[in-house]
């Protein structure tokens, strides 16, 4: 199943340019064939193409389905982006696929890069979105200072790691509660500092171990998100 994007289809049912060369240059779609268009807010809606124009093809709206995400929780996942951007890009699509709501890149003491290109990483949580046939687009926020993240964090379960033995930490999969709001730091490659630390128990992060094993930052935070997704499975079937 192919799913096109159009995030203003019920006020315009007209594909984005993108899209549009995708669905009339390169699939070869015409006129009366039926498209499957999501709209990145949950909704679903099955159309048909009314003019094969491969710049803004213009759609007929069949019906309309909402598609919930399949975990209830919001999941955050707040990390420092790494110097080689294409791994944080990486990250993005895998999160994507996995399923997570909101990811915030961290500006840290040690953090390698500075910046990031916000509107680079959207389009590939949108492509990643049609690939594993979601209808909700996570939220890609600007580059954060992880102080503001953490003053302004809500979630109702919130954990930090890092790598520093000097500062007791427990295994996340002891602490984790299934389907309630989470969020996760994950450092730089030079992880975060004692400081950053201290500051996020201060504000009620649980400091955890992702394992014996010492990972990547991209690494970490996909299996962060992928814990959390497992742990749903096995422990919210025991509840």
């Amino acid at each position: 199943m192919i799913q096109f994007y159009a995030p203003d289809i019920a006020s315009d049912p007209v594909l984005p340019e993108t899209d549009s060369q995708h669905c009339v240059k390169v699939l070869r779609m015409r006129e009366g064939d039926e498209v499957q268009v999501i709209d990145g807010k949950g909704g679903v809606y099955e159309c048909r193409l009314v003019d094969a124009h491969p710049k803004h093809a213009l759609l007929q709206v069949i019906s309309r389905r909402e598609q919930p995400l399949p975990w209830s929780q919001q999941i955050t996942v707040a990390v420092a982006p790494t110097k080689m951007m294409d791994r944080m890009e990486w990250l993005v699509e895998k999160l994507t696929e996995v399923g997570f709501n909101r990811f915030v890149p961290l500006l840290c003491r040690y953090s390698e890069r500075k910046d990031i290109k916000d509107e680079r990483l959207r389009k590939i949580a949108t492509s990643a979105m049609k690939q594993s046939l979601k209808a909700v687009l996570p939220d890609i926020q600007p580059m954060t200072p992880i102080s503001t993240f953490i003053k302004e964090c809500r979630a109702e379960q919130k954990f930090v790691a890092y790598c520093d033995p000097a500062i007791p930490r427990r295994l996340l999969t002891d602490l984790y509660r299934p389907g309630v709001d989470t969020a996760i730091l994950i450092g730089p490659e030079g992880d975060f500092s004692q400081s950053e630390i201290q500051t996020a128990i201060d504000a009620g992060f649980q400091p955890v171990s992702l394992g014996d094993n010492r990972l990547r930052t991209e690494t970490a935070a996909l299996y962060a998100c992928s814990a959390f997704h497992i742990l749903d499975d096995s422990l919210g079937s025991q509840v």
